[in-house]
């Protein structure tokens, strides 16, 4: 049985001196952590060594020193030059050269990069090329022998096993309408027989996406300041002609971009081809109004939230369908009249998910290419 602790006990464990913590009547770092003066900065002796190797005419350059502020160099270095990973005002061999003044510490830290970055210098760099390089022709030879094996193993001309000869089409035209209740063949092809490979279509266009949102976004403010003052060199924010026709076009493009989704499954149409309708309304609107009034109602955060709703839902859909037909279980969800809006089962919803994926992708690419973000 437990017994009931008295006050000194209780006082010394860890719950009482939390208690306190928490109800800040005391805190448990008071007086108890030694605070110590931060120790001054000194350079690296390498590194002041490496510079003084490859710039041993900086201290002669270098002005005096008044009233404790240092006065910019002399000698004037080239910007934009073939300085290694752009280090203006340096050459290869981290020379100066003409430009625009920097300070004594600014130039240092530059001859220092440009001496780290010098291949023809650091074993380190020259290794990691050559070794990237094997690599990549080890990669391209390989892929260069899956492909002419594949190759090899398709079917010659003329075979009776070939699959334009089996029993899949014939399966597709005659108990396509009565197994999927879609009107459209190719439709319930897609999101029914070969839903899984549809599924894998997305996701490779949300992957794509994701890539190009890391590979072009600017994430530095001076980046976004400067795309921001050039905005109107690239968009005709004031052509009254254009957002006067985008005022009329862009809501009856959305419009027919919703029907062709919703009635893909009763005639031409889907999720791949409206989505595209509306994701070319969505680049009709922002260049005629521009990206401050687009962000009102679709931002980065917008296509991220509907496209992985849109992903998550049409997964589980579909392993639902291949769990039932998997285990020869009936489907609880009907099949409705074929003909009707609200029919196909599950096909009606997986095209909603395609068209909220490939409209919010051709955006997305649009607007990172354009000005590398929303």
């Amino acid at each position: 049985m437990s017994r009931k602790r008295s006050e000194e006990e209780y006082q010394k464990t860890r719950s009482f001196r939390f208690r306190q913590w928490l109800g800040g009547e005391k805190d448990p770092f008071l007086d108890t952590v030694e605070m110590k003066a931060p120790n001054a900065h000194e350079d690296d002796p390498e590194s002041v060594q490496c510079v003084q190797q490859i710039a041993p005419e900086a201290s002669g350059e270098t002005a005096a020193h008044t009233d404790g502020k240092k006065t910019k160099r002399k000698g004037i270095l080239k910007q934009g030059g073939s300085g290694a990973l752009g280090m203006g005002g340096l050459d290869m061999d981290g020379k100066r050269t003409a430009s625009a003044p920097l300070s004594y510490e600014e130039e240092k830290k530059a001859r220092l990069a440009a001496w780290v970055y010098n291949s023809d210098r650091n074993r380190d760099i020259r290794a990691f090329r050559g070794i990237y390089r094997a690599c990549a022709a080890v990669f391209c030879v390989f892929l260069l022998i899956m492909l002419l094996t594949a190759v090899s193993w398709l079917p010659t001309e003329g075979e009776e096993d070939r699959p334009v000869n089996n029993e899949v089409s014939a399966r597709y035209i005659e108990s396509g309408l009565q197994e999927t209740g879609a009107v459209n063949i190719v439709t319930g092809m897609i999101l029914d027989y070969r839903a899984f490979d549809t599924l894998g279509e997305s996701h490779v266009l949300f992957a794509a996406t994701m890539t190009v949102l890391i590979l072009l976004r600017l994430d530095r403010d001076e980046d976004k300041k400067k795309q921001h003052a050039n905005d109107r060199i690239y968009e005709p924010k004031n052509d009254v002609i254009l957002q006067t026709v985008a005022k009329i076009l862009v809501p009856l493009i959305f419009i027919f971009g919703i029907y062709v989704i919703l009635c893909g499954h009763l005639g031409p149409g889907g999720g791949f081809s409206g989505g595209a309708v509306i994701g070319a309304g969505l680049i009709l609107y922002v260049n005629a109004f521009g990206f401050a009034k687009t962000e009102r109602f679709f931002t980065a955060k917008t296509y991220m939230v509907t496209s992985f709703t849109a992903l998550a839902c049409y997964s589980l859909s579909k392993c639902y369908s291949f769990y039932t037909g998997a285990n020869e279980i009936e489907s609880v969800i009907p099949l409705g009249t074929p003909g009707a809006i609200l029919s196909s089962g599950l096909i009606f919803v997986l095209n909603i998910c395609v068209g909220i994926v490939v409209a919010g992708t051709m955006y997305t690419f649009y607007a990172m290419f354009r000005k590398g973000g929303y």
